[in-house]
């Protein structure tokens, strides 16, 4: 299975396996997992979803991300850092668009403030 390098920006089907099936449910994530530390079989990607909506960002738990040729985004968006979660591998499809190292250390930054760490 493969890997995807951290600070990829992916599509994500969210639906998973419920019921009733909703006919659009895939959107975009910044893969913040740390690859060195996973056997390149392990079947999840931990991720951070991607969202244009400013009123689902929280103020400083969330990097707002404004357009560039190497991200694709089209206008600002947020990732959702107290949303981090691991989803299945088969459920991720790549892109050629990646955030900036910059904006991957503060995503992960405030993960970790998200969780108590930081």
């Amino acid at each position: 299975m493969a890997r995807f390098p951290p600070g990829a920006i992916v599509v994500v089907d969210w639906r998973g396996g419920a019921l009733p099936r909703e006919p659009n449910k895939r959107w975009p994530a910044v893969v913040v997992e740390d690859t060195g530390l996973f056997d390149p079989d392990y079947p999840n990607v931990i991720v951070v979803p991607l969202t244009g909506d400013a009123r689902l960002a929280i103020p400083g738990l969330s990097t707002a991300i404004d357009p560039t040729p190497e991200n694709g985004c089209e206008s600002r968006c947020y990732a959702l850092a107290p949303s981090v979660t691991a989803v299945s591998a088969r459920r991720v499809a790549a892109t050629e668009s990646r955030v900036s190292a910059e904006d991957l250390a503060d995503i992960r930054r405030r993960i970790a403030e998200a969780i108590g760490l930081g």
